[in-house]
Protein backbone atom coordinates (compact mmCIF):
# COMPACT_ATOMS: atom_id res chain seq x y z
CA UNK A 1 0.00 0.00 0.00
CA UNK A 2 0.99 3.83 -0.24
CA UNK A 3 0.01 7.27 0.25
CA UNK A 4 -0.04 8.28 -3.27
CA UNK A 5 -1.75 6.28 -6.52
CA UNK A 6 1.12 4.32 -8.11
CA UNK A 7 1.49 2.01 -11.38
CA UNK A 8 4.31 -0.17 -11.51
CA UNK A 9 4.66 -2.35 -14.38
CA UNK A 10 6.84 -5.69 -12.94
CA UNK A 11 7.11 -7.70 -16.67
CA UNK A 12 6.64 -8.16 -20.10
CA UNK A 13 6.01 -11.05 -22.04
CA UNK A 14 5.30 -10.38 -25.26
CA UNK A 15 2.58 -7.56 -25.16
CA UNK A 16 1.54 -9.15 -21.91
CA UNK A 17 1.64 -6.83 -18.94
CA UNK A 18 2.60 -7.94 -15.46
CA UNK A 19 2.17 -5.14 -12.90
CA UNK A 20 0.17 -3.45 -10.02
CA UNK A 21 -1.56 0.24 -8.36
CA UNK A 22 -1.04 0.88 -5.20
CA UNK A 23 -3.44 2.70 -3.00
CA UNK A 24 -4.06 3.79 0.06
CA UNK A 25 -6.61 1.22 0.55
CA UNK A 26 -5.27 -1.56 -1.33
CA UNK A 27 -2.95 -3.25 -3.69
CA UNK A 28 -4.34 -3.82 -7.26
CA UNK A 29 -2.39 -6.97 -9.01
CA UNK A 30 -2.83 -6.70 -12.85
CA UNK A 31 -4.03 -7.67 -14.95
CA UNK A 32 -7.07 -7.46 -13.14
CA UNK A 33 -10.94 -7.88 -13.14
CA UNK A 34 -12.83 -5.98 -11.48
CA UNK A 35 -16.56 -7.12 -10.38
CA UNK A 36 -19.40 -5.06 -11.40
CA UNK A 37 -20.83 -3.42 -8.04
CA UNK A 38 -23.16 -0.91 -10.34
CA UNK A 39 -25.24 -0.10 -7.09
CA UNK A 40 -23.31 -0.88 -4.10
CA UNK A 41 -23.89 -4.47 -4.00
CA UNK A 42 -22.01 -7.43 -7.13
CA UNK A 43 -25.30 -9.10 -7.34
CA UNK A 44 -25.86 -12.25 -5.41
CA UNK A 45 -22.65 -12.00 -3.57
CA UNK A 46 -21.38 -10.82 -0.10
CA UNK A 47 -18.76 -8.56 -0.40
CA UNK A 48 -16.68 -10.75 1.86
CA UNK A 49 -17.50 -13.66 -1.11
CA UNK A 50 -16.17 -11.61 -3.48
CA UNK A 51 -13.00 -10.63 -1.70
CA UNK A 52 -12.21 -14.55 -0.67
CA UNK A 53 -12.68 -15.28 -4.72
CA UNK A 54 -9.17 -12.85 -5.26
CA UNK A 55 -10.76 -9.27 -6.11
CA UNK A 56 -8.61 -6.66 -5.24
CA UNK A 57 -11.34 -3.85 -6.55
CA UNK A 58 -15.10 -3.54 -7.61
CA UNK A 59 -17.03 -0.79 -9.36
CA UNK A 60 -19.75 1.14 -8.54
CA UNK A 61 -21.82 3.09 -10.84
CA UNK A 62 -22.38 7.06 -10.69
CA UNK A 63 -25.52 7.27 -12.39
CA UNK A 64 -27.27 4.34 -10.41
CA UNK A 65 -25.68 5.71 -6.97
CA UNK A 66 -27.16 9.12 -7.65
CA UNK A 67 -30.69 8.15 -8.37
CA UNK A 68 -30.47 5.48 -4.92
CA UNK A 69 -29.59 6.21 -2.28
CA UNK A 70 -28.11 9.59 -3.79
CA UNK A 71 -24.74 10.64 -3.59
CA UNK A 72 -25.13 13.34 -0.75
CA UNK A 73 -27.09 10.68 1.12
CA UNK A 74 -23.72 8.30 0.51
CA UNK A 75 -21.58 10.84 1.67
CA UNK A 76 -23.34 11.45 5.03
CA UNK A 77 -23.23 8.32 5.41
CA UNK A 78 -19.59 8.09 5.32
CA UNK A 79 -19.32 6.98 2.09
CA UNK A 80 -19.54 4.09 -0.38
CA UNK A 81 -16.82 1.98 1.45
CA UNK A 82 -18.39 2.16 4.89
CA UNK A 83 -21.67 1.64 3.54
CA UNK A 84 -21.40 -1.18 1.62
CA UNK A 85 -18.64 -2.76 3.85
CA UNK A 86 -15.91 -2.65 1.56
CA UNK A 87 -12.55 -1.70 2.34
CA UNK A 88 -10.32 -1.83 -0.72
CA UNK A 89 -10.24 0.51 -3.79
CA UNK A 90 -13.72 0.91 -5.88
CA UNK A 91 -13.80 2.29 -9.48
CA UNK A 92 -16.55 4.53 -10.16
CA UNK A 93 -18.13 4.41 -13.92
CA UNK A 94 -18.83 8.45 -14.56
CA UNK A 95 -22.32 7.23 -16.42
CA UNK A 96 -20.97 7.49 -20.05
CA UNK A 97 -22.62 4.52 -20.71
CA UNK A 98 -26.11 5.27 -19.62
CA UNK A 99 -25.59 8.07 -21.85
CA UNK A 100 -25.79 5.39 -24.86
CA UNK A 101 -27.68 2.72 -23.21
CA UNK A 102 -30.75 5.04 -21.55
CA UNK A 103 -30.38 7.20 -25.08
CA UNK A 104 -34.53 7.26 -24.78
CA UNK A 105 -34.72 8.60 -21.29
CA UNK A 106 -31.36 11.57 -21.73
CA UNK A 107 -30.73 14.65 -23.34
CA UNK A 108 -27.48 15.32 -24.23
CA UNK A 109 -25.34 18.59 -25.26
CA UNK A 110 -22.24 20.33 -24.54
CA UNK A 111 -22.69 21.43 -20.86
CA UNK A 112 -23.51 17.72 -20.12
CA UNK A 113 -26.71 15.05 -19.99
CA UNK A 114 -30.07 15.15 -18.99
CA UNK A 115 -31.38 12.19 -17.35
CA UNK A 116 -35.09 11.36 -17.06
CA UNK A 117 -35.19 9.00 -14.20
CA UNK A 118 -35.29 5.10 -15.23
CA UNK A 119 -36.85 4.74 -11.37
CA UNK A 120 -39.47 7.53 -10.93
CA UNK A 121 -39.15 9.84 -13.64
CA UNK A 122 -37.58 12.65 -12.18
CA UNK A 123 -34.92 14.58 -13.54
CA UNK A 124 -31.33 14.99 -13.54
CA UNK A 125 -28.60 16.77 -15.20
CA UNK A 126 -25.07 15.65 -14.92
CA UNK A 127 -22.20 17.90 -16.15
CA UNK A 128 -18.77 16.59 -16.27
CA UNK A 129 -18.29 18.52 -13.05
CA UNK A 130 -21.26 17.26 -11.40
CA UNK A 131 -19.67 13.41 -12.36
CA UNK A 132 -16.59 14.16 -10.64
CA UNK A 133 -18.25 15.66 -7.95
CA UNK A 134 -20.38 12.81 -7.23
CA UNK A 135 -17.87 10.50 -7.59
CA UNK A 136 -15.84 12.16 -4.68
CA UNK A 137 -19.41 12.18 -2.47
CA UNK A 138 -19.11 8.41 -2.92
CA UNK A 139 -15.55 8.77 -1.80
CA UNK A 140 -14.16 6.59 -5.23
CA UNK A 141 -10.74 5.97 -5.39
CA UNK A 142 -10.49 5.93 -9.50
CA UNK A 143 -12.87 8.23 -10.88
CA UNK A 144 -13.68 7.93 -14.61
CA UNK A 145 -14.11 11.06 -16.79
CA UNK A 146 -17.41 11.68 -18.03
CA UNK A 147 -17.71 10.39 -21.46
CA UNK A 148 -20.10 9.85 -24.68
CA UNK A 149 -20.37 6.08 -25.32
CA UNK A 150 -21.67 5.43 -28.91
CA UNK A 151 -22.85 2.20 -30.28
CA UNK A 152 -21.82 0.27 -33.40
CA UNK A 153 -22.14 0.42 -35.98
CA UNK A 154 -22.87 4.17 -36.31
CA UNK A 155 -22.02 6.88 -38.81
CA UNK A 156 -18.30 8.23 -39.20
CA UNK A 157 -19.61 11.75 -38.26
CA UNK A 158 -21.80 10.60 -35.16
CA UNK A 159 -18.64 8.90 -33.72
CA UNK A 160 -16.33 11.66 -34.61
CA UNK A 161 -18.72 14.12 -32.69
CA UNK A 162 -18.91 12.26 -29.95
CA UNK A 163 -15.25 11.79 -29.72
CA UNK A 164 -14.30 15.31 -29.79
CA UNK A 165 -16.88 16.14 -27.36
CA UNK A 166 -15.74 13.69 -24.80
CA UNK A 167 -12.37 15.34 -25.19
CA UNK A 168 -13.39 18.42 -23.94
CA UNK A 169 -15.38 16.71 -21.12
CA UNK A 170 -11.91 14.65 -20.36
CA UNK A 171 -10.66 18.55 -19.64
CA UNK A 172 -13.27 19.58 -18.06
CA UNK A 173 -13.04 16.39 -15.70
CA UNK A 174 -9.26 16.93 -15.06
CA UNK A 175 -9.95 20.42 -13.89
CA UNK A 176 -12.89 19.29 -11.91
CA UNK A 177 -11.06 16.24 -10.19
CA UNK A 178 -7.85 18.29 -9.56
CA UNK A 179 -5.05 16.92 -6.78
CA UNK A 180 -6.58 14.50 -5.00
CA UNK A 181 -3.92 12.53 -3.04
CA UNK A 182 -4.22 8.65 -3.42
CA UNK A 183 -6.84 8.91 -5.78
CA UNK A 184 -6.65 8.92 -9.81
CA UNK A 185 -9.09 10.10 -12.32
CA UNK A 186 -9.13 8.12 -16.04
CA UNK A 187 -9.71 9.27 -19.40
CA UNK A 188 -11.52 7.15 -22.09
CA UNK A 189 -10.67 6.59 -25.39
CA UNK A 190 -13.52 6.91 -27.81
CA UNK A 191 -13.85 6.64 -31.51
CA UNK A 192 -15.62 4.06 -32.36
CA UNK A 193 -14.32 1.50 -35.11
CA UNK A 194 -12.36 4.32 -37.04
CA UNK A 195 -8.52 4.17 -36.04
CA UNK A 196 -7.69 7.83 -37.33
CA UNK A 197 -10.45 9.30 -34.47
CA UNK A 198 -9.26 6.20 -31.75
CA UNK A 199 -5.65 7.58 -32.24
CA UNK A 200 -6.44 11.18 -31.97
CA UNK A 201 -8.59 10.44 -28.69
CA UNK A 202 -5.54 8.38 -27.14
CA UNK A 203 -3.10 11.35 -27.89
CA UNK A 204 -5.40 14.14 -27.08
CA UNK A 205 -6.06 12.88 -23.18
CA UNK A 206 -2.38 11.72 -23.25
CA UNK A 207 -1.44 15.31 -23.26
CA UNK A 208 -3.43 15.43 -19.96
CA UNK A 209 -0.82 13.52 -18.22
CA UNK A 210 -3.63 11.50 -16.53
CA UNK A 211 -2.96 8.81 -14.08
CA UNK A 212 -4.78 6.10 -16.20
CA UNK A 213 -6.25 5.90 -19.56
CA UNK A 214 -9.36 3.23 -20.22
CA UNK A 215 -10.43 1.92 -24.24
CA UNK A 216 -14.64 2.78 -24.11
CA UNK A 217 -17.17 2.58 -26.59
CA UNK A 218 -16.08 -1.56 -27.18
CA UNK A 219 -18.14 -4.77 -26.89
CA UNK A 220 -20.84 -2.87 -27.70
CA UNK A 221 -22.13 -3.97 -31.11
CA UNK A 222 -18.97 -5.03 -33.16
CA UNK A 223 -17.19 -8.49 -33.12
CA UNK A 224 -14.33 -9.54 -31.39
CA UNK A 225 -11.94 -8.49 -34.18
CA UNK A 226 -12.91 -5.28 -34.58
CA UNK A 227 -12.42 -4.66 -30.51
CA UNK A 228 -8.69 -6.48 -30.70
CA UNK A 229 -8.18 -4.07 -33.87
CA UNK A 230 -8.87 -1.06 -32.16
CA UNK A 231 -6.58 -2.20 -29.44
CA UNK A 232 -3.88 -2.53 -31.28
CA UNK A 233 -4.74 0.90 -32.86
CA UNK A 234 -5.00 2.47 -29.83
CA UNK A 235 -2.28 0.82 -27.24
CA UNK A 236 0.65 1.90 -28.94
CA UNK A 237 -0.53 5.47 -28.59
CA UNK A 238 -0.77 5.30 -24.53
CA UNK A 239 1.94 5.88 -22.27
CA UNK A 240 3.53 2.18 -21.34
CA UNK A 241 3.63 3.58 -17.63
CA UNK A 242 0.29 4.09 -16.97
CA UNK A 243 -2.51 1.34 -16.07
CA UNK A 244 -4.67 0.37 -19.46
CA UNK A 245 -8.43 -0.42 -18.68
CA UNK A 246 -10.35 -2.30 -21.61
CA UNK A 247 -14.13 -1.21 -20.17
CA UNK A 248 -16.99 -3.38 -20.06
CA UNK A 249 -15.01 -6.89 -21.09
CA UNK A 250 -15.58 -9.09 -21.48
CA UNK A 251 -15.88 -13.13 -21.83
CA UNK A 252 -12.82 -15.36 -20.55
CA UNK A 253 -11.55 -15.21 -24.44
CA UNK A 254 -12.16 -11.30 -25.03
CA UNK A 255 -9.94 -11.40 -22.07
CA UNK A 256 -7.13 -13.37 -22.71
CA UNK A 257 -6.46 -11.65 -26.37
CA UNK A 258 -6.83 -8.27 -25.06
CA UNK A 259 -3.93 -8.79 -22.35
CA UNK A 260 -1.66 -10.42 -25.25
CA UNK A 261 -2.22 -6.67 -26.40
CA UNK A 262 -1.12 -5.33 -23.10
CA UNK A 263 -4.44 -3.98 -21.32
CA UNK A 264 -4.42 -4.31 -17.37
CA UNK A 265 -7.77 -4.01 -16.06
CA UNK A 266 -11.33 -5.48 -16.99
CA UNK A 267 -15.27 -5.59 -15.90
CA UNK A 268 -17.92 -6.83 -16.84
CA UNK A 269 -21.35 -8.09 -15.60
CA UNK A 270 -21.17 -11.09 -17.45
CA UNK A 271 -19.83 -13.83 -14.72
CA UNK A 272 -23.15 -12.53 -12.04
CA UNK A 273 -25.70 -12.10 -15.22
CA UNK A 274 -24.63 -14.95 -16.30
CA UNK A 275 -24.96 -17.01 -13.28
CA UNK A 276 -28.65 -15.73 -12.47
CA UNK A 277 -29.41 -17.03 -15.71
CA UNK A 278 -28.33 -20.70 -15.34
CA UNK A 279 -25.06 -20.12 -17.14
CA UNK A 280 -21.63 -21.54 -15.74
CA UNK A 281 -18.17 -20.61 -16.58
CA UNK A 282 -15.64 -23.61 -16.05
CA UNK A 283 -11.96 -24.73 -16.99
CA UNK A 284 -14.24 -26.92 -19.72
CA UNK A 285 -15.88 -23.51 -21.26
CA UNK A 286 -19.46 -22.97 -20.54
CA UNK A 287 -21.91 -24.99 -18.71
CA UNK A 288 -26.21 -24.22 -19.15
CA UNK A 289 -27.09 -25.81 -15.99
CA UNK A 290 -30.96 -25.15 -17.24
CA UNK A 291 -30.32 -28.34 -19.41
CA UNK A 292 -31.99 -31.44 -18.83
CA UNK A 293 -28.85 -33.63 -19.02
CA UNK A 294 -28.01 -32.25 -15.38
CA UNK A 295 -30.88 -33.12 -13.99
CA UNK A 296 -29.68 -36.67 -12.70
CA UNK A 297 -26.35 -35.61 -12.59
CA UNK A 298 -25.01 -36.04 -9.57
CA UNK A 299 -21.27 -34.94 -9.99
CA UNK A 300 -19.99 -31.00 -9.45
CA UNK A 301 -19.66 -28.47 -11.82
CA UNK A 302 -15.89 -28.79 -11.43
CA UNK A 303 -14.52 -31.48 -8.54
CA UNK A 304 -10.89 -29.80 -9.09
CA UNK A 305 -12.18 -25.76 -8.33
CA UNK A 306 -11.16 -24.62 -5.27
CA UNK A 307 -14.39 -22.50 -5.44
CA UNK A 308 -17.27 -24.79 -2.89
CA UNK A 309 -19.83 -23.51 -5.50
CA UNK A 310 -18.54 -25.40 -7.88
CA UNK A 311 -16.85 -28.62 -6.20
CA UNK A 312 -19.26 -29.41 -3.41
CA UNK A 313 -22.82 -28.95 -5.12
CA UNK A 314 -24.00 -31.16 -7.10
CA UNK A 315 -25.04 -30.40 -10.86
CA UNK A 316 -28.60 -32.19 -10.54
CA UNK A 317 -29.09 -29.61 -7.52
CA UNK A 318 -28.00 -26.51 -9.36
CA UNK A 319 -30.26 -27.63 -12.62
CA UNK A 320 -33.15 -28.09 -9.70
CA UNK A 321 -32.10 -24.34 -8.03
CA UNK A 322 -32.32 -22.69 -11.61
CA UNK A 323 -35.25 -24.52 -13.14
CA UNK A 324 -37.19 -23.42 -9.50
CA UNK A 325 -36.20 -19.90 -10.03
CA UNK A 326 -34.84 -20.26 -6.83
CA UNK A 327 -32.71 -17.50 -5.42
CA UNK A 328 -29.88 -19.65 -4.00
CA UNK A 329 -29.28 -21.18 -7.68
CA UNK A 330 -27.86 -17.57 -9.26
CA UNK A 331 -25.91 -17.14 -6.13
CA UNK A 332 -24.29 -20.21 -6.56
CA UNK A 333 -23.58 -19.99 -9.81
CA UNK A 334 -22.32 -16.15 -9.67
CA UNK A 335 -19.95 -17.20 -6.92
CA UNK A 336 -18.34 -19.83 -9.39
CA UNK A 337 -17.97 -17.71 -12.11
CA UNK A 338 -16.40 -14.83 -10.51
CA UNK A 339 -14.14 -17.31 -8.68
CA UNK A 340 -13.35 -18.38 -12.54
CA UNK A 341 -12.55 -15.04 -13.37
CA UNK A 342 -10.55 -14.81 -10.46
CA UNK A 343 -8.76 -17.94 -11.48
CA UNK A 344 -8.37 -16.80 -14.55
CA UNK A 345 -6.67 -13.45 -14.13
CA UNK A 346 -4.50 -15.44 -11.18
CA UNK A 347 -3.05 -17.53 -13.77
CA UNK A 348 -2.53 -14.72 -16.33
CA UNK A 349 -0.38 -13.13 -13.74
CA UNK A 350 1.54 -16.16 -12.94
CA UNK A 351 2.13 -16.96 -16.23
CA UNK A 352 3.48 -13.51 -17.35
CA UNK A 353 5.87 -13.63 -14.64
CA UNK A 354 7.11 -17.02 -15.82
CA UNK A 355 7.55 -15.71 -19.27
CA UNK A 356 5.09 -18.65 -20.38
CA UNK A 357 1.64 -16.45 -21.51
CA UNK A 358 1.17 -17.70 -24.35
CA UNK A 359 1.61 -21.61 -23.08
CA UNK A 360 -0.63 -21.10 -21.03
CA UNK A 361 -3.33 -18.86 -23.28
CA UNK A 362 -3.12 -21.99 -25.43
CA UNK A 363 -3.42 -24.08 -22.68
CA UNK A 364 -6.77 -21.96 -21.47
CA UNK A 365 -7.87 -22.39 -25.47
CA UNK A 366 -7.56 -26.22 -25.46
CA UNK A 367 -9.32 -26.74 -22.33
CA UNK A 368 -12.56 -24.82 -23.32
CA UNK A 369 -12.21 -26.43 -26.69
CA UNK A 370 -12.81 -29.83 -25.16
CA UNK A 371 -16.39 -29.03 -23.81
CA UNK A 372 -18.09 -30.16 -20.70
CA UNK A 373 -17.44 -33.69 -19.15
CA UNK A 374 -19.39 -36.37 -21.14
CA UNK A 375 -23.24 -36.91 -20.11
CA UNK A 376 -23.91 -39.75 -17.41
Amino acid sequence: MTENFKFTLKATNGGARLGEVSMPRGTIRTPAFMPVGTVGTVKAMYLDQVKDTGADIILGNTYHLMLRPGAERVARLGGLHKLIRWDGPILTDSGGFQVMSLSGLRKLDEQGVTFKSHVDGSLHHMSPERSIEIQGLLGSDIQMQLDECVALPAEPKEIERAMEMSLRWAERCRVAFGEQAGKAMFGIVQGGDIPALRIRSAEGLKQLDLKGYAVGGLAVGEPQDVMLSMLETTLPVLPTEKPRYLMGVGTPDDILKSVARGIDMFDCVMPTRSGRHGLAFTRRGRVNIRNARHAEDMRPLDEESSCPAARDYSRAYLHHLVRSDEALGGMLLSWNNLHYYQDLMKGIRQSIAEGRFEDFYAEAQESWAKGDIDKL
